[in-house]
């Protein structure tokens, strides 16, 4: 798979994440309603990839930076949106290599920590998070007090 950096409003960038907001509506009946502006993931204050297999989008994800403490939120934070991998594609570590790539920018950047929200019936983002070296920190934004979601860190 090859990792390519795109706008947030790129056009494959734009389909991927309207394929995943359908996964967001068959599993918990609605699409995620954090507030995103896509200039939050240009650089240098964000960054946002689309991993391509045989000239085709089939995975994505990107990073926003955070420098007031909300929460569990810290300055220097990075949070993760966005990432998605096709369902034809899955179990190959395409999402693996999405994750190192926007570590790698993340740390690049200056960005100190990477953090995420996630849900309960996502059960393959839970592993992959868990199996990278994420750990469980307190909820935050939106889905602070939401009982299906979950919030992770990982110091970079």
């Amino acid at each position: 798979m090859e990792l390519c950096t795109r706008a947030y409003g790129h056009p494959d960038a734009v389909r991927l994440i309207a394929r995943l907001q359908q996964v967001f509506v068959v599993r918990y009946g609605d699409e995620d309603v954090t507030p995103v502006d896509p200039a939050q993931f240009a650089a240098p204050r964000g960054h946002f990839v689309v991993g391509y297999l045989d000239r085709e989008p089939v995975a994505c994800g990107g990073w926003r930076a955070h420098d007031v403490a909300v929460d569990s939120i810290r300055p220097g934070d990075a949070e993760i949106k966005r990432m998605y991998t096709v369902d034809s594609v899955r179990g190959k570590g395409f999402a693996r290599v999405v994750l190192a790539g926007l570590e790698s920018a993340a740390r690049a950047a200056g960005r100190t920590r990477m953090v995420l929200e996630t849900g309960t019936r996502q059960p393959e983002a839970i592993g992959l998070y868990e199996s990278s070296g994420y750990r469980p920190i307190d909820n935050f934004g939106v889905y602070r007090h939401h009982p299906d979601s979950l919030c992770y860190a990982k110091e970079l």
